[in-house]
């Protein structure tokens, strides 16, 4: 009979602490375990030094640390690079590095798939099949770290480390807030990853409820996929908008607990003739008022499977002046990654794998 054995990347410091403590041990234990997980190179128990050796036999035979390793990659002429990751029950989950010299930005998923069917993306294709749990969360950022530290200089655009990390790959992070929960105490924690809150953004279609919980138990920055102010509009593009209207989600996002001199990011798919006009425009300046905030335009990134088109230049800046003259701070951004469906929007599982 095969004993399951528990994975501890599952556990946040305080419930690594409790683990130890139901083995007998002492507290400052699940301290020790903590600083040796997140450490690159450490795959066994027996490397963890400090730590009894008798402790470290009791580990091995009721526990386990669970890696990511031999990682499908494919890289983008404009030098991202997706990272298909093996889950233990053969589905595979993507994650996009975007280096630029000063940072390297990490876009990960909460999901294998997605239940939210916004009709301009690819992922909600799919379809949902499960959340992840914690250890699979980190081990995303774990396994394209590793990645970096082996890469030679000569093929690394930004540094060695992971600066920044976004929940903006597969699925929805607020319909799994218990383990994005958990792997952002792994994150934040010292002895863990060690990032900083303010470098961490969850983004959400509008999960409207748990909007709170998010703020109150974490220090990350917020991002709403919005795409429209208008309920019929939204409706279309949006299912969730029929569960969560425009006004119910903007009344949360003005009562989020944020930290001072925080403000919650606004993304606008830009499409063709559905939600980019002028009188678009002044209804979005016109909804986010009294909400701290700023407003990142996105011009769609077409796919031959999906009907929508991107307005052209002239029109992206018309729509962004309008928002300007309305005193917000909107930035254009322009997806990278679109030669390999790593933009936004279009990781949808694709096993093809290109060195």
């Amino acid at each position: 009979m095969t004993i399951q054995k528990t994975d501890l990347k599952n556990f946040s410091q305080p419930q690594l602490i409790e683990y130890v403590e139901s083995l007998s041990q002492p507290s400052f234990r699940g301290k020790q375990i903590m600083g040796w997980l997140y450490r690159s190179g450490i795959t066994e128990f027996s490397q963890m030094t400090d730590l009894a050796k008798i402790f470290r036999q009791l580990l091995e035979e009721k526990s386990c640390f669970s890696l990511f390793k031999d990682p499908l990659i494919e890289r983008a002429r404009d030098g991202c690079i997706k990272f298909g990751f093996h889950l233990e029950d053969n589905k595979i989950v993507e994650s996009v590095l975007i280096p630029e010299p000063d940072r390297n930005t990490l876009c990960i998923s909460s999901q294998v798939g997605c239940a939210m069917k916004c009709s301009f993306c690819l992922t909600g294709t799919m379809g949902f099949t499960r959340n992840l749990s914690p250890s699979e969360i980190v081990n995303q950022i774990c396994g394209v770290r590793d990645f970096l530290l082996t890469l030679p200089d000569e093929e690394r655009t930004g540094p060695k480390e992971i600066s920044n990390v976004v929940f903006m790959g597969m699925g929805e992070p607020l319909n799994n807030l218990k383990n994005v929960l958990t792997s952002l105490s792994i994150m934040t924690e010292p002895k863990g990853l060690n990032l900083a809150g303010r470098r961490i953004t969850v983004s959400t279609c509008g999960i409207a409820p748990r909007l709170r919980e998010l703020g109150e138990k974490s220090s990350v920055n917020l991002a709403i996929s919005l795409h429209a102010v208008d309920d019929e509009i939204r409706g279309r593009l949006m299912p969730v908008n029929s569960s969560y209207p425009v006004d119910q989600l903007l009344e949360a996002c003005r009562s989020f607990p944020m930290p001072k001199r925080r403000r919650i990011m606004f993304e606008y798919i830009l499409l063709k003739g559905i939600n980019d006009s002028d009188k678009q425009a002044h209804q979005l300046a016109k909804k986010l008022r009294k909400i701290p905030c700023k407003i990142n335009l996105l011009p769609y990134n077409e796919s031959p499977a999906l009907p929508y088109k991107s307005p052209d230049q002239n029109r992206i800046l018309a729509f962004q002046e309008i928002l300007r003259q309305a005193h917000y701070s909107v930035f254009i951004r322009n997806s990278r990654g679109s030669d390999i469906s790593a933009a936004c929007g279009q990781l949808a599982g694709k096993k093809d794998t290109v060195i």
